[in-house]
C-alpha cells in the first residue's frame, strides 16, 4: 500500500513541475469530457422538459392529420401534398369505434390570425380554431375562468370564442375579459373562457389560442377543404387499441387497397416523445464523434508528453534501477502518471462542460441537467484513454538498461 502511495505522489509531484506542459497536454481531453457533459446536458434537459411540454394532448387522446405534424428525416412532400383531404364527414365517422371516447374535429385558418378590440390588438400569431366542445378534453385545455364551447354553441352558430391566457393579458390587462367584445376579421366575438396558463415550448408560447364554434368559423373565415380529427380513447391504456380501429376505419373510408400505405398521418403524446429520442439519439451519436476523436487527439498528446518525459529522465530511471527499483515500480509509476494527468484533464473538462451548462440555463433559460452518469462517463473515459495511450512509454521507461540509462547526459 506505501508503495503505490509512494509512486502517485512521485507522479502527482513530476506532473507538477511540468504545470504548463501538463496543461497543454490536457487541451484534448478537456474538449472531449467538457464535450459530453454539456451536450448530454442540454439532452437531458431538453428531455425532461419536452416530455412535459410535447404532452399537448389530453390523456388517453392521439391526432389524425393530412400533414405529419412533427417529423425527423426526409419526408416526399410532393406526395403528402397530394393526399386527399381529411373531411368532417370522416371524422364524425370515427364516434361509432368501440375505443373513441371523444372526437374533435377542427378546422383552422393557413396563417395565424389577429384578435382585437377598438384600443388594441394581439400581434398577427394568434393560432384560430374552428372547434366543438370535445376540444377541450382533446387538447389538454383546462378551463382557467368563464366557460368551454357547448353544443347549444354549434347548433346556434354563436359568435363566441375562448381564448388562451396570453390573449386575455394582451387585450384585458387590468379588467374582466369574459362578456367583452373582440373582433376576428372584423367580426364580432364575445369572450366566455379563459383557459389556464399552458406555459411555453422551446420559447414559443401554447397560450396564443382561441376557439370558435366551426359554424361561426366558416361564416368568418370560409369553409376550410381540410380538418384535424383530434380523438380521445376511452381509457389512456386503450390509445394503441384506438389508433388501430381508427387507422382501419379510415382506410376503408378512403377506399384504400391493403397493399396501399396510409394517405394521412397520426400522432400521440407517446409519438412526440419518440421522436425526441430518436432525436436525442442523433444528438449523442455526434457527441460520441466529437468525444472520441478529441479523445484520440489527447491520447496522442498524452503519449507524446510522456515519451518526451521518459526521455528527460532517462538518468533518474538507471540511476533507481541501479539503487533496487524493479522494472513494474518504473511501468507503474509512469501509467500512474498517465493516468493522473487524463484523469486532471477530465476533471477541468467536467467543471468546464457543468459551467457551459449552467450558464447557459441561467442566462438564455435553456434547459440543462447535468447527469451523474456523463460525469462518471467523462472522469472514466479521459482516465481509461491515459491508461490506453500510457501504457507505450511506461512499457519503453521500465525496459531500459540501468547501465547505459545512468550514461545518458
Amino acid at each position: 500500500m506505501l508503495k503505490i502511495i509512494d509512486t502517485i505522489e512521485m507522479a502527482l509531484g513530476t506532473l507538477r513541475g511540468n504545470i504548463l506542459r501538463s496543461v497543454l497536454t490536457l487541451l484534448g481531453l478537456v474538449i472531449a469530457a467538457a464535450t459530453v457533459v454539456a451536450m448530454m446536458s442540454f439532452t437531458e434537459g431538453l428531455k425532461v422538459k419536452l416530455s412535459t411540454d410535447f404532452a399537448q394532448l389530453g390523456a388517453g387522446a392521439f391526432q389524425v392529420q393530412k400533414w405529419p405534424a412533427m417529423s425527423f428525416g426526409p419526408r416526399d412532400w410532393r406526395k403528402i401534398e397530394k393526399r386527399a383531404d381529411l373531411t368532417r364527414e370522416q371524422g364524425e365517422a370515427l364516434r361509432e369505434l368501440p375505443h373513441i371516447k371523444a372526437v374533435s374535429i377542427e378546422e383552422y385558418p393557413h396563417t395565424p390570425e389577429k384578435i382585437s378590440t377598438r384600443e388594441k390588438a394581439t400581434k398577427q400569431n394568434v393560432d384560430v380554431c374552428g372547434g366543438m366542445p370535445d376540444y377541450a378534453e382533446a387538447n389538454g385545455v383546462t378551463v382557467g375562468t368563464g366557460r368551454f364551447l357547448v353544443s347549444t354553441d354549434i347548433e346556434l352558430g354563436r359568435r363566441v370564442v375562448f381564448v388562451g391566457a396570453d390573449i386575455a393579458d394582451r387585450l384585458f390587462p387590468d379588467e374582466e375579459p369574459i362578456g367583452k367584445e373582440v373582433r376576428l376579421r372584423g367580426v364580432p366575438f364575445e369572450i366566455i373562457g379563459i383557459a389556464q396558463r399552458k406555459g411555453s415550448i422551446m420559447g414559443q408560447s401554447k397560450d396564443g389560442f382561441a376557439v370558435i364554434p366551426w359554424p361561426a368559423y366558416e361564416r368568418t373565415f370560409g369553409k376550410s377543404r381540410n380538418t384535424n380529427i383530434a380523438l380521445v380513447a376511452t381509457d389512456p391504456a386503450d390509445v394503441p387499441v384506438a389508433i388501430d380501429e381508427v387507422v382501419a376505419k379510415l382506410r376503408k373510408i378512403r377506399g384504400l387497397s391493403p397493399q396501399d400505405e396510409n394517405d394521412f398521418d397520426y400522432y400521440s403524446n407517446e409519438t412526440s416523445a419518440s421522436l425526441f429520442n430518436d432525436l436525442a439519439s442523433m444528438v449523442a451519436a455526434a457527441t460520441a464523434g466529437i468525444c472520441l476523436l478529441a479523445l484520440l487527439v489527447g491520447g496522442i498528446g498524452i503519449m507524446n508528453i510522456m515519451l518526451v518525459s521518459v526521455t528527460e529522465r532517462t538518468r533518474e530511471i538507471g540511476v533507481r534501477m541501479a539503487l533496487g527499483a524493479r522494472r513494474n515500480r518504473i511501468l507503474s509509476q509512469f501509467l500512474v502518471e498517465s493516468v493522473a494527468l487524463s484523469f486532471a484533464g477530465g476533471a477541468l473538462g467536467v467543471i468546464l462542460g457543468g459551467a457551459i451548462a449552467l450558464s447557459a440555463r441561467a442566462l438564455f433559460e435553456v434547459p440543462a441537467i447535468i447527469p451523474t452518469w456523463a460525469v462518471l462517463l467523462s472522469l472514466g473515459l479521459t482516465a481509461g484513454a491515459g491508461l490506453l495511450f500510457g501504457i507505450y512509454p511506461a512499457a519503453r521507461a521500465s525496459k531500459l538498461d540501468p547501465v547505459e540509462a545512468m550514461r545518458t547526459e
